[in-house]
């Protein structure tokens, strides 16, 4: 590391925000599978694109799929997932983009990890509550089912622990709330 330097370029995060015409932010959802994380995120996403606003959503799956695809399930490969996460999105919000992320963090370390690399001024953490029995009800991937039945280890909620956030910028009933009263809800803390 005592080769690397810190490149500072011409071009500015403020001279970026100003052609987007908003400033960047990350809203960070965190929640159980199948809490309705990916179906807020991408209400969120229409209604600020519908506005005019640069966006871009990081999803779990997604991520694992590509640049996280080396990386298991287990409690280091987690913190890892999530800290790489925060590093992409630092970069998207240092180019004036909203960025939104759909990841189940389950443990608070990781998420305050990520609040400390994005910058708590640039961080809006959302927690959308859905109960277990509702998730597994919901099961959108069939993740409870394989979990219950011995084929999936580390399944969040089940035989990994789930640590719900002491402190949100907003929390969404997942249970009860529907996706336009969510994205009003965070559209209000973005102050948009």
């Amino acid at each position: 590391m005592d080769n690397l330097h810190h490149q500072t370029f011409c071009v500015t995060r403020r001279d970026r925000e100003k052609l987007a015409g908003h400033a960047g932010k990350v809203v960070w959802f965190t929640g159980l599978s199948g809490a309705g994380k990916s179906t807020i995120a991408n209400a969120l996403e229409v209604a600020l694109h519908a506005q005019g606003k640069r966006t871009y959503i990081l999803d779990g799956d997604n991520i694992r799929l590509g640049i996280n695809r080396d990386l298991g399930f287990s409690h280091e490969d987690r913190a890892e997932n999530i800290r790489r996460v925060a590093e992409v999105a630092k970069l998207m919000v240092d180019a004036g983009v909203i960025v939104i992320t759909a990841f189940i963090s389950p443990f608070r370390q990781d998420r305050q990890l990520a609040r400390e690399v994005i910058g708590a001024a640039d961080f809006i953490k959302v927690y959308v509550n859905t109960p277990l029995a509702e998730c597994e009800a919901r099961d959108p991937k069939g993740l409870y089912k394989k979990a219950r039945s011995g084929q999936l280890a580390h399944m969040t909620g089940i035989d990994s622990p789930y640590e719900a956030p002491q402190a949100a910028d907003v929390v969404i009933d997942g249970h009860e709330c529907k996706s336009a009263q969510a994205v009003a809800l965070i559209l209000a803390a973005l102050g948009i």
